[in-house]
Parts: structure tokens; sequence; C-alpha cells
């Protein structure tokens, strides 16, 4: 088989769960030829079908607009625990004070898009006023600097918020997770069902034999890591590895599943995406 188009993020969990297979370390895999590109970017190119990535990173959000063409691979993606988005301010405050407010978001096409929204429906009386889209990385200094009331971020960002002088004003995920018991989804991998059943379970198989590699030998990986982790403090990296690599990035089994449905149920409920076929998620 020639090489696969695999496109995920230079972020340490995707470049840990990745590392043994993309230097051709998982045996009988298919080979893979890797473009990195930020959820936003992979998010897009799922969407206008006219991307020639074989797999692909992208936010579990995203998937009611694509599951026709591709499907969810079981593993290797993000879900977990409190790891959920944060909604930061310059000043203490509430989701009341948010009414009316603008408010920076790393995609529109996001699971923390989401539970944000699902947040304010229930905490900012009649919404925000405005949501600007932008880098993720960019959102910190737009909320520091005064040019937005408020930002979601995501990542890393959970752990470096306070180096900006900010405040954070809610957790979505641990709001999701007290309100429904479920863990959060966050990146799903997915891959063309032109591909054939297959190749799909093969993938599967190499993309789960890759994360147990990671972690049977975690230093295999670190020089991938921490060359794609933007001079990421290598500690950073390691708490982001934590939280976003766990036992449903190997499988997501039945409360994964439970999530990702639950995620988008909700979400479809109140307009924000199409409903869910009854075996959109079925693999393969």
């Amino acid at each position: 088989m020639t090489k696969l188009k695999i496109a995920y993020s230079p972020c340490p969990n995707d470049t840990f769960v990745f590392d043994a297979w993309a230097h051709g370390r998982v045996a009988g895999a298919p080979r893979l030829d890797v473009t990195f590109a930020d959820i936003d970017v992979t998010n897009g190119w799922a969407e206008s079908g006219a991307d020639d990535h074989d797999v692909l990173k992208v936010s579990y959000a995203v998937l009611p607009w694509i599951l026709d063409e591709y499907a969810l691979l079981p593993c290797g993606g993000a879900l977990g625990r409190g790891c959920g988005p944060l909604v930061l301010t310059r000043d203490t405050a509430t989701g009341a004070d948010l009414a009316g407010r603008t408010v920076a978001v790393p995609s529109e096409r996001s699971t923390a898009y989401l539970l944000f929204r699902l947040w304010a429906a229930e905490q900012v009386p009649g919404g925000v006023g405005n949501v600007v889209v932008m880098p993720f990385h960019e959102i910190m200094p737009a909320v520091r600097d005064g040019k937005v009331d408020a930002g979601l971020v995501i990542h890393e960002a959970r752990f470096t918020y306070r180096n900006y002088g900010l405040h954070c004003l809610a957790d979505m995920g641990e709001h999701w997770e007290s309100t429904t018991g479920l863990p959060i989804p966050l990146g799903a991998i997915v891959a063309r069902r032109s591909l054939g059943s297959e190749t799909l379970l093969r993938l599967a198989d190499a993309a789960r034999t890759s994360v147990r590699m990671a972690w049977d030998d975690p230093a295999a990986s670190r020089p991938y890591v921490l060359e794609h982790a933007q001079e990421m403090d290598p500690k950073v990296a390691d708490q982001h590895i934590g939280l976003y690599v766990n036992e449903f990035t190997a499988d997501l089994g039945e409360h994964g599943y439970a999530a990702v449905r639950g995620l988008l149920t909700r979400a479809a409920a109140e307009g924000l995406v199409p409903p869910l076929g009854p075996d959109s998620l079925a693999f393969p």
C-alpha cells in the first residue's frame, strides 16, 4: 500500500500518540505521510470534501457534517475528565457578566464551542453579545489587552493562563461532567470510508498499538513531542499528555461513545449541529 496521508496537530498529545506509527515502529501498519495542522484547519478540510488526506484529527463537534464521508475510529482521539476548555476574563466575573459581551473562541466547529454554548444557554441571561474566532494562542493576550471581554481557551492554556494575569470564570468540562457524568469528547480521529472496512480496521489497530507503545516507552516519543511543541515547557508538555492521552485514547468504549452521542444530541437539540443518524458512529 502507498503511504496514507494523515493530518494531526503538533500538540503533545497527538505527537505522543502517533510517534511510533509515524516513525515506522508499528509492525504491519500502513506507512504515513504526515501533515501538521491546527484542528480548525483539519475541521475545514474534512467539511470541504476536497481535501486529499486519508486520516484526519478533527473536533468531535464537526462529526455531524462529515460522517457520510468519514468513519470515526474508536481510538487515537482525545476524551477525558478534568480537561475541559476554560472561559477566562481579566477580572473576577460570573456568567451573568458576559451578557451582551464579546467572547473570543478558537473555532465555531469545536467541542469547546459547543460546550461553551451549552453552558451559556444556562448561565448567561440573554446570551453573549458577540463571538469572534481567533487562533487559540492569540486569545489570552487579547483578553489581557482588553480587545475582548472573555476568551474560551483550550489545550495547555489551562496551565498557563495565570501567567497572563487572567481569571477562570468557568470550566466547561467541569460543567459538562457535573451535568452528565460523562467524559469530555474533544478530538476525534476519522478516516475516509472509501478506504474500505479492512483498511479502516488496520488503521484502528495501528493507532491503538501506537498509543500503547508510547505508554510502554514514553522516552521514545520525547524528541518528536518536543520538536513540535512550539517551545512549550517540557513539564507543561507532560501535563498536556497526561490529561489528553488516557484509556479513551486506546478505546472509546461504552462511556466514550455515550459521551460523543450525548454531546452531539444536546447540541442538536439547541440547533447547533445537525442531528446524528442512528448508525452514524458505527465502526467500520
